[in-house]
């Protein structure tokens, strides 16, 4: 089944780490070589893949969670490296962890499908500078709000949704009626408008950056994100040069970013 990740726990693990491994881990050691001298934190770990990847590299990580199903998955899938002391897990809201909680600051922060769900990013980026050594690094990847499936309508109990490109870009209320007679659980509908309230632009995330003294060290524009090959089997392929040169435009043909943010 195409979107069996959504309920299968072990297969989410399995393409997030592969992704890891395939993908984040290279756009970042473009700039910062990924070995055991490294530290890390992954806000928004869920289940622990993409952590467990740098982990497998000899990192320190740390995972912050807020989920307590996820926490629990990953306390499970991360035990080898919890028992070594070489990771810590927490489940908790990020602006509730203070840095001074953590045994160290990090070379590395890494925000993987996180900062789109996020009501005010300037507010998380501002915060998570405090973690951060001097001379560190935020990876952030995200979906542009405005592409097919930004709306993350993909985990809609209703197949036609599921696969329905656009979809969030109707009204608002429109958007919620159809989502109502579609018979999907109102917490769901209700973080699906969270998401729409959010409305995270490539323009947008670049304007919060600088905003937030962050200096983009690179980024890199998808046509087809890297993650679709695990989930979907298709082809990582990089934005048309031309398209990633156009604002707003290119938000609707761009199916993910990298960046690579460092404090100014």
């Amino acid at each position: 089944m195409v979107l069996a990740h959504h309920k299968d726990a072990d297969l989410r693990l399995r393409i997030q780490t592969l992704d890891a491994q395939e993908h984040i881990i290279p756009f970042v050691e473009e700039w910062l070589p990924i070995g055991p001298s490294i530290t890390v934190l992954e806000v928004g770990c869920g289940e622990g893949g993409v952590l467990l990847a740098f982990l497998e590299r000899g990192a320190q990580g740390v995972g912050v969670e807020i989920s307590e199903s996820r926490y629990r998955l990953a306390q499970t899938y991360l035990h080898p490296f919890l028992a070594q002391n070489q990771a810590l897990l927490f489940r908790e809201d990020i602006y509730q962890v203070s840095p001074d909680q953590l045994p160290y600051r990090f070379d590395l922060i890494i925000l993987k499908d996180v900062i789109e769900h996020i009501p005010q990013p300037e507010r998380l980026l501002n915060h998570l500078r405090r973690f951060l050594k001097e001379g560190g690094y935020i990876f952030i990847g995200f979906p542009p709000w405005q592409m097919p499936f930004g709306g993350h309508q993909q985990v809609c109990r209703s197949k036609l949704l599921s696969f329905f490109p656009y979809l969030h870009l109707l009204p608002r209320s429109i958007y919620k009626w159809i989502l109502r007679m579609a018979g999907e659980d109102p917490s769901l509908i209700a973080e699906l408008l969270s998401l729409r309230e959010t409305g995270l632009s490539i323009e947008k995330l670049e304007k919060v950056a600088h905003q937030t003294g962050y200096r983009i060290v690179k980024k890199r524009f998808y046509l087809i994100t890297p993650i679709y090959k695990y989930k979907f089997g298709l082809r990582p392929i990089s934005q048309i040069p031309l398209i990633s040169k156009i604002p707003y435009l290119r938000n609707f043909l761009t199916t993910g970013c990298y960046y690579l943010l460092t404090p100014t």
